[in-house]
């Protein structure tokens, strides 16, 4: 793999949003060092480089830092024009810009959906945490028929911008059903989707980057614990 510069990526290995950039890298074929970050006691390392959100995945490229997955993406896209010059947004101003709308639709609406099953104290809370990531997923299905034009991914032929960003989740889903025995891709509700996964899974670059499943299982267990155990602050 060809690098540029000193590059450095602080992440987490279960995190969807440093694996959709770590999938990035990959595709670009850029070289870098990859610096395995404790996200519930933060260190110096990476309170220094994201002193905002104090979270990864922060890229650091030349000294420089850079922060939030989507922007480090597109960043990654137009630095490094990749081994045969694809680009991994699209090149039709339009479809950049719906990728980039259900880009930010999936970050507002299916992450805090899907990590709020982890987060739910009840029973209750769990279900109606479920119930809301099954309709993101649903509209995704539809989002899906709008982007691909019958192709395989959402970016046409080969995966891209959207499908790094919907795709990266797909770990979680996984883990997500082996804790609660809850499917949220399933060919019989969402058969554009079910098949979609099944092709992103098989590409060269989640083959690579994408942990395996007992991964995301064993964080989450750790995650439900230490919020188990962290005090209750009193009300105001």
């Amino acid at each position: 793999m060809a690098g540029e510069g000193d590059l450095k990526l602080l992440g987490l290995l279960v995190s969807p949003f440093v694996v959709r950039v770590r999938m990035a890298l990959h595709m670009k074929g850029v070289s870098y060092e990859y610096i395995e970050q404790d996200v519930i006691d933060k260190g110096e390392l990476l309170l220094k480089y994201n002193p905002v959100y104090k979270k990864v995945p922060v890229l650091i490229h030349n000294g420089v830092p850079l922060c939030e997955s989507q922007i480090i993406v597109q960043y990654i896209d137009e630095v490094w024009p990749g081994t045969n010059g694809s680009s991994i947004l699209p090149a039709d101003p339009y479809d950049r810009a719906t990728a980039r709308f259900w880009a930010a639709y999936v970050d507002d609406k299916l992450f805090p959906a899907w990590l709020g099953i982890l987060k739910a104290k009840t029973q209750e809370e769990r279900a109606e945490k479920v119930k809301e990531t099954l309709a993101v997923v649903e509209l995704l299905e539809a989002a899906l028929a709008q982007c691909s034009n019958g192709k395989p991914f959402f970016a046409g032929d080969s995966i891209g911008f959207l499908d790094l960003v919907v795709g990266c989740n797909l770990l979680w889903f996984e883990a997500l059903r082996r804790l609660f025995g809850v499917t949220f891709v399933a060919a019989g509700k969402t058969p554009l989707l079910a098949a979609w996964a099944e092709r992103f899974g098989g590409t060269e670059a989640a083959r690579e980057v994408v942990p395996d499943a007992d991964k995301a299982v064993e964080f989450a267990k750790k995650l439900m614990a230490s919020l188990c155990s962290a005090p209750v602050a009193n009300a105001s």
